[in-house]
């Protein structure tokens, strides 16, 4: 445990930083809000199908340029409340004030959430887009970290991007900036997806020559389908491993084909990266819960009771 690091927050809740310190790997899960009420039932199907895999923790991601800030909020309370999980939520700086952060800030805690992931965020409508600071808001991640850190007791984690972020000149300047986050306060990061575990280690291995300690949590999203491969370029701004993608490409027009390469090449690289020391995985569910099943069976039964 990192020394100051409380392994238990304000109000009960674990500290996720306190968790990814501990003997062995978590397994964790990501949503996003839903925006219909057909989409809010596909949620809590997914949550509840998911519960019984007893994941370390749940994320609620936090939509472009703030747009799903009261549903982030609501539905990651409705978790801390209505379910055994123990959930973050992410929060971002596009299109927020200084004031309105600290506002939502004040939300998570009242309801008793007090692990947030901390994120710039991509402008609303056009990810790749030119971001542009609020202007009573803040610039980088790192000042957003600072502002929770500033606020009370809570869990900050943060991005890191193994490939390097779309905005970022290159690999250098990318790994300063992800240290000046974790010297701002962060607790541990959880990459943007990854699909080849040797992008994680080489990430993991120039932020430890940088004199960073930090943890770093593994993204995963198993391949499901060939347009998976162009929204995961999408979502993360990172070319998909070549090789992989050839592998892919010689079962593409058999779709049930790509499905089990996709299961099976996601279960081996989380096997590596367990067997490499990674403190956690965490399964980029897009609110479906087959997908991340299936990989869970086909890990080895004590990684699963690890969570």
């Amino acid at each position: 445990m990192a020394l100051g690091l409380p392994s238990v927050l304000p109000g009960g809740q674990p500290s996720i930083g306190g968790l990814v310190r501990g003997d062995r790997p978590t397994f964790s899960f990501e949503f996003f809000p839903p925006r219909a009420p057909e989409a809010d039932a596909l949620l809590w199907t997914t949550i509840r199908e998911l519960e019984p895999l007893h994941p370390s923790f749940v994320s609620i991601t936090y939509g472009a340029g703030g747009t799903t800030r009261d549903t982030t909020v609501s539905v990651t309370e409705k978790v801390a409340t209505e379910t055994t999980l123990l959930p973050m939520a992410h929060l971002t700086a596009v299109n927020h004030s200084v004031a309105e952060l600290r506002n939502v800030i004040g939300r998570l805690a009242a309801a008793g959430i007090r692990n947030i992931l901390a994120v710039r965020g991509d402008p609303p409508g056009d990810p790749n887009g030119e971001w542009a600071r609020h202007p009573a808001g803040v610039h980088y991640a790192a000042d957003l970290v600072r502002l929770i850190r500033e606020s009370g007791d809570f869990c900050v984690g943060v991005a890191a991007f193994p490939y390097k972020h779309p905005r970022s000149a290159d690999i250098a300047s990318d790994t300063a900036r992800f240290v000046e986050k974790c010297r701002a306060g962060a607790d541990f990061a959880i990459t943007q997806m990854v699909f080849d575990a040797e992008d994680y280690l080489r990430l993991r291995d120039r932020v430890a020559a940088a004199g960073c300690d930090t943890p770093i949590l593994a993204g995963v999203m198993p391949v499901t389908t060939m347009n998976t491969i162009a929204r995961s370029e999408q979502l993360s701004g990172a070319p998909f491993p070549p090789a992989l993608a050839e592998r892919f490409a010689r079962v593409a027009e058999d779709k049930a084909a790509v499905r089990r390469l996709g299961i099976e090449t996601c279960a081996e690289m989380c096997r590596r990266l367990v067997a490499e020391g990674v403190p956690g995985i965490h399964f980029i569910t897009m609110n479906r819960s087959t997908a991340t099943r299936e990989v869970w069976q086909e890990l080895d039964p004590g990684l699963a009771a690890a969570a």
